[in-house]
């Protein structure tokens, strides 16, 4: 098992690269800092939101995996996602990139 960087450092690496590549980018929800789970929501100026969350793999390695996509027809279900998924893990982050194909920022484009 791969060592793991606190979750605040983390954070904050991934709103300096987006503030730094012009984009905007903030936390939603503060976690646990050392061992918090961290949810990535990506969109582009406000729209066309995907949620992504790291998971274990089969060969031990934590990879982004996409968990929920807004949907036009029912917008309010994806904040109603996020929403329950805070209830449920007071020690989770929850980070917001605003900026064109911000999976990059996780390492999926």
């Amino acid at each position: 098992m791969e060592p793991r960087l606190p979750a605040r450092l983390e954070v904050q690496a991934l709103l300096r690269q987006v503030q730094a590549a012009g984009g905007f980018a903030t936390v939603l929800a503060k976690g646990e800092v050392d061992a918090g789970t961290i949810l990535v929501v990506t969109c582009e100026n406000g729209s066309n939101s995907n949620l992504y969350e790291r998971m274990p793999g089969l060969d031990g390695q934590r990879l982004w995996h996409c968990v929920k996509r807004s949907d036009p027809e029912n917008p309010l279900e994806f904040q109603d996602y996020i929403d329950r998924r805070r209830r449920q893990d007071g020690d989770l982050w929850i980070v917001e990139l605003d900026i064109a194909n911000g999976e990059r920022f996780i390492g999926l484009a």
